[in-house]
């Protein structure tokens, strides 16, 4: 497809701009897709194999992938090879995390990153409530007694758990959806600390009834629940290590509803089977879609799905601001969720 105008901010596309979507998405993204692009659907549903993502950004204008989708620079030059260079101009990434991106690279070859902040707060503060509340009361473990048919029936001194009003929260990166945590949160009594790499306003702190504290280790140590919303990056790998899991409370929890990455999972594990950890209550996992059997086996975690996004509303706005900036970015407009230097 003719290239009208190119500069490292847009591109300007000659007709229908050929779009190539990795994963399928809600019917109604899709149609509409359809009707504005040359769209190239992932009818399978399976995740594209290294080299079927490279033959994608060799023919498509716009490679729409997911978090599942890791693209790096040896990616990139693989697909530029040839006289015309890389044909894919735009990026537009399904869903806000873009670490599995190599914006660097990307932004080497003249290629704006884009993706879908803000539209998952919501779930996922509400899937991370869900585990703050039915960690503490060992709600997995008398779920899977029912299921197993192995529950004898009501007794006093059985599934003891804790009230979780009064405890100390500790949430580690505020952000919108540690935000949204907090917020949830206070309306159960909780005890609201936070860690950011940047304090927020004591009009947000406030509001918010959160306080800070500047010292990491100490905050974990005096929690009750962890839990973390930092984005994946070399300075958060195994933010939550072997150390800070020994500083932690005997009967402490810890949620993750944001990278697997976070956590030193081989230490976790080890501190629950050894009894020096409450529980834990985990959406995402070190090598997904992979989980360790330990985790599975241990009564004191919940393990789920990567749910935190999982709601028709939140993947049907995802999918509305992915066709906005491809739209954008077509028409030769700066696309309006790029992804900027800040994030690299």
């Amino acid at each position: 497809m003719p290239i009208v105008t190119d500069t490292p901010a847009t591109r300007r596309v000659a007709g229908k701009p050929r779009v190539h979507v990795t994963r399928r998405l809600l019917p109604s993204v899709e149609a509409r897709m359809a009707e504005l692009f040359d769209v190239t659907l992932n009818e399978e549903d399976r995740p594209l194999s290294r080299a079927e993502l490279v033959a994608a950004m060799r023919t498509a204008d716009v490679l729409v992938p997911t978090v599942t989708d890791r693209i790096d620079a040896a990616m990139l030059a693989e697909a530029a090879d040839g006289a015309d260079g890389l044909r894919t101009g735009l990026i537009a990434n399904f869903g806000a995390g873009i670490e599995h991106i190599d914006l660097a690279a990307a932004r080497a070859r003249k290629v704006i990153v884009t993706n879908t902040p803000g539209v998952f707060t919501d779930d996922t503060a509400d899937i991370t409530l869900m585990l703050i509340l039915s960690v503490p009361r060992r709600v997995g473990e008398g779920s899977r007694l029912v299921r197993d048919g192995r529950w004898t029936g009501w007794a006093p001194s059985r599934l003891l758990g804790h009230r979780i009003a009064g405890r100390q929260l500790g949430i580690i990166g505020m952000g919108r959806i540690g935000q949204a945590v907090a917020h949830r949160a206070r309306a159960f009594g909780l005890d609201i600390v936070y860690h950011n790499r940047h304090r927020l306003p004591a009009s947000v702190e406030n509001m918010l009834g959160a306080r800070h504290q500047a010292d990491l280790d100490r905050m974990i140590a005096e929690s009750d629940i962890l839990t973390l919303h930092c984005p994946a990056s070399r300075d958060t790998h195994h933010i939550l290590d072997a150390r800070r899991i020994a500083l932690m409370k005997p009967d402490a929890c810890v949620i993750n509803t944001a990278r697997g990455d976070l956590i030193d999972e081989a230490a976790l594990i080890e501190a629950l089977e050894n009894g020096r950890l409450g529980g834990a209550g985990l959406d995402v996992y070190a090598s997904e879609p992979q989980v360790d059997p330990r985790l599975i086996a241990l009564p004191s975690v919940i393990t789920l799905p990567h749910l935190g996004s999982a709601t028709i509303e939140g993947r049907a706005h995802a999918g509305e601001k992915v066709v906005a900036n491809i739209r954008f970015w077509a028409d030769g407009h700066r696309p309006p969720d790029q992804v900027l230097e800040g994030w690299a």
